[in-house]
């Protein structure tokens, strides 16, 4: 028998949803940052055993859209209620319910099985847990409720095993030698990203996409151009900095990391290009693959 599933990972924003699927796959494949809106995409990370295959699935935190780009973010939570065949909706303690009224209620009318993760649990005092898990039996009935603390990995593979029972049959949806659904130059882009969202500050983050147009790999070493996109002139002088020097921390910090993801040496080249209003143009979305309608 194997089984085989796509497990949908869900919340509002810094609840700790990329720390624990990169529990879950072993791996950093979702950056991670104490920013809000750190995770823009969907991104699948595939855990293969010899009887099954879990697709585990982040998706951006939710919020109330306020332009273009985060309108298409949320078009990326509504496709993970689609086809989910486990719900995972992640709170932190203290947390309210989810910020938009239509997503909480698709969880509590959830026909699949639905484990509510209660993340943080380490900032927390026995009594102040007994008090939430109560709370959120109420909320959501369906629910199984597991305390844990992804970033001390404590409970989380109690959790594994639970998806790993709930799991339907059905063959493998991918080959079992791959770990995710996004090509290498992704993930480029990705950690590059995630330097910009803890080097930089305000708005500076959020006004930036990351494009790599060169990937060139050899035995020894792979060559990577890519382009930092910012949405005014004022932005590209800070993302660049004083003499090129905040630039270059962003490249060296990418590329410590990027050579410990790809085991081999990495060559960066760095740009800056302003591309005036991306955030809410279309096409530029869809370029950098937010065209998910």
């Amino acid at each position: 028998m194997h089984k085989a599933g796509f497990i949908n990972i869900i919340g509002n924003p810094n609840v700790g949803k990329s720390t624990l699927m990169n529990a879950f796959i072993g791996e950093k494949l979702s950056i991670i940052t104490s920013k809000a809106q750190t995770t823009r995409h969907r991104i699948f990370g595939i855990v293969n055993g010899d009887d099954f295959q879990m697709i585990f699935s982040d998706t951006p935190g939710i919020i109330k859209p306020a332009y273009q780009l985060q309108e298409s973010m949320m078009e990326f939570v509504k496709s993970a209620f689609e086809d989910a065949d486990i719900l995972v909706y992640m709170v932190e303690i203290g947390e309210k319910s989810l910020k938009d009224e239509a997503f909480f209620s698709k969880i509590q009318n959830a026909k699949v099985p639905v484990l509510l993760l209660l993340n943080k649990i380490d900032k927390s005092s026995q009594e102040e847990l007994e008090e939430q898990v109560g709370e959120w039996a109420e909320k959501i009935p369906n629910a199984e409720i597991f305390p844990i603390s992804a970033l001390e990995n404590f409970n989380v593979v109690e959790v594994f095993n639970r998806i790993l029972e709930l799991l339907p049959e059905s063959p493998a949806f991918y080959p079992k030698d791959q770990l995710t659904d996004k090509p290498e130059r992704f993930f480029v882009n990705e950690t590059i990203r995630e330097k910009i969202l803890l080097n930089y500050k305000k708005e500076i983050p959020y006004a930036v996409e990351v494009e790599t147009e060169e990937f060139v790999e050899t035995d020894d070493i792979i060559r990577m151009r890519s382009v930092i996109m910012v949405e005014r002139d004022t932005q590209k002088g800070i993302i660049i900095g004083h003499k090129g020097a905040a630039l270059k921390k962003v490249g060296m910090q990418a590329r410590e990391d990027l050579e410990k993801f790809f085991g081999k040496q990495v060559h960066i080249e760095l740009y800056v290009k302003v591309n005036k209003n991306w955030r809410s143009n279309l096409n530029q979305l869809k370029r950098f693959g937010y065209n998910n309608k």
